[in-house]
């Protein structure tokens, strides 16, 4: 297929608009060196600030900044223990009791208490899928003392503790219990945490920024950082989240050191700054995976025929070309579990794009001209061509289409409601996925097949939770790996998600930003100025 535009073709005019003009070397004075405000610009606007409301990572971000975990991945991936001074694990391997740090406080004032930890996983493991599963396995989970608490299984499971280190939304936060001891229908809007910094309420200005302050009374833990874990030390007063969705502006912004870091730059941008003095690039934690998600409530995908012709139809090069179109940064993987993860496979992934047939699926399945209405997330960069492509394609084998272009944070609201097409619903949406979240069975949302019950797109299979929980509770790695190649030919037989390529993210800095932490994600503890 021949795309009439690509990102490359919007690179190239990019660079030659830019080019000639002499970019001066970004000055010590300019990039705040010695400051105590940093400016950043992120990857998406702020929309959602419950913790638990939402698998957004703009909200995950905003959730590191604020709140703290009881455990915390390291950059080797490993559970190490973040809020939790020290534990016990009885020699049956059925009850653990937890023992808080001393000195952990809320940004209120208030102590963190043993019971604000258990009213908080009561409330997040209902809504995340790693945390439903543990959920599942307790028989009770209560405060011994106001530092202590004990959670009791009903059988061993092996994943108790990467489960609260869990560094994908929904993260396992700790807050206030009185936040966190509401309605299930309500969402939490009161942002108090205990962690690094605290957030200005008074300041942000959705569209425009978001403002955080350093939180004076926070201890940290004496290990350098890692990762998501070790000890957060903020070492600025203020830090400012600049929203500025387009990305030549936000890049403009960094060349003249009205901001300090960009969370991702565009592979365009890529281009242009790797010959800028003052500015370093680097790979910002591990990498993206694109999917496109099917509404199997709506028709036309409740019916599977018609969710394999749009596997059929299409190829991962063209989405690579038009929304990275940068070859050193491209991946095609059809591993549905990432091709980094100890569980990649092609088992079961179609060989190519095939029109002819994808066109006889449509037939089988007696597609009678239904409208496929696909969300198209217009702000958001990293996401923009997913849409347009896609039209292209399904347009190419006869099938009717409507594009709907909204903000990334209106499309994350419409595509979490399971309403009819008629009521706002929605046929195709989308994922773009860190590979942290999706390397294993048991956290990747994408194989969820609880249905109505379960993520965006509503898959439904029972055999798929059958394997899923098979490989929780396996320890041999030869039948892990077994199970992972049932559950990969099951994806893609069904049309769970379309795998649509794999990119590395890039990050910016100016030079004068020291200690940037960004083993899993970018963090804002441990950076510095020289």
């Amino acid at each position: 297929m021949t795309l009439p535009s690509t990102r490359r073709g919007l690179m190239h005019a990019a660079l030659a608009g830019m080019a000639g003009a002499s970019l001066p070397a970004i000055s010590a004075s300019a990039q705040g060196a010695g400051g105590r405000t940093l400016k950043a610009v992120m990857h998406a606007t702020l929309g959602v600030l419950d913790p638990f409301a939402t698998t957004a990572y703009i909200t995950r971000n905003h959730g590191y900044m604020v709140y703290d975990t009881l455990f915390a991945m390291d950059a080797r991936m490993q559970p190490r223990p973040q809020m939790v001074q020290d534990w016990q694990i009885s020699d049956d391997k059925l009850t653990y009791t937890f023992r808080l740090r001393d000195g952990l406080r809320f940004h209120d004032g208030a102590p963190v208490t043993a019971a604000d930890c258990v009213a908080s996983l009561q409330r997040w493991w209902k809504r995340d899928l790693m945390g439903t599963r543990l959920m599942n396995a307790t028989a009770s989970l209560e405060e011994v003392d106001a530092r202590s608490f004990r959670l009791a299984l009903k059988q061993p499971y092996g994943l108790v503790l990467e489960t609260l280190a869990k560094p994908g939304g929904p993260v396992p936060f700790i807050l206030p219990a009185r936040l966190v001891q509401i309605p299930d229908t309500e969402r939490i809007n009161e942002v108090i945490g205990s962690g690094p910094f605290r957030f200005v309420a008074a300041e942000h200005r959705s569209g425009a920024r978001v403002v955080y302050e350093r939180f004076a009374d926070y201890v940290p833990r004496q290990e350098p950082p890692s990762g998501l874990a070790g000890g957060k030390v903020a070492h600025f007063d203020r830090i400012e989240w600049l929203e500025i969705t387009d990305m030549q502006t936000a890049t403009s912004a960094l060349q003249t050191g009205e901001i300090q870091i960009m969370e991702g730059v565009s592979p365009e941008m890529v281009q242009l700054l790797r010959r800028q003095r003052g500015i370093r690039l680097a790979p910002r934690g591990v990498g993206n995976t694109q999917l496109m998600r099917l509404n199997w409530l709506n028709p036309p995908f409740d019916r599977k025929p018609i969710r394999q012709a749009v596997l059929h139809a299409v190829s991962q090069p063209d989405y690579l070309a038009a929304q990275v179109g940068d070859d050193s940064l491209e991946t095609v993987c059809k591993a549905f579990f990432t091709c980094t993860s100890p569980y990649a496979t092609e088992v079961g992934a179609p060989a190519g794009p095939d029109l002819d047939r994808a066109r006889a699926l449509l037939k089988e399945g007696n597609y009678a001209g239904e409208e496929v209405v696909i969300l198209h997330p217009a702000d958001l960069p990293s996401g923009s061509a997913l849409a347009p492509v896609t039209e292209q394609v399904l347009k190419s084998i006869g099938m009717k289409v409507r594009v709907d272009s909204m903000d990334w944070n209106s499309l994350l609201a419409r595509r979490s409601r399971p309403v009819p097409i008629a009521e706002g619903g929605w046929s195709i949406a989308w994922g773009i996925w860190s590979d942290l979240d999706l390397g294993s069975p048991v956290v990747n949302l994408n194989a969820d097949g609880r249905g109505r019950r379960g993520y965006v797109g509503w898959a439904e299979s029972a055999e798929m939770e059958r394997l899923r929980d098979a490989f929780a509770t396996e320890t041999d790695k030869a039948r892990q790996m077994q199970l992972v190649e049932q559950m990969q030919r099951l994806a893609y037989e069904e049309v769970f998600a379309i795998p649509l390529g794999s990119y590395t993210v890039m990050m910016a800095h100016t030079e004068a930003l020291k200690d940037v932490v960004s083993d899993l994600i970018l963090v804002f503890w441990g950076m510095r100025t020289a």
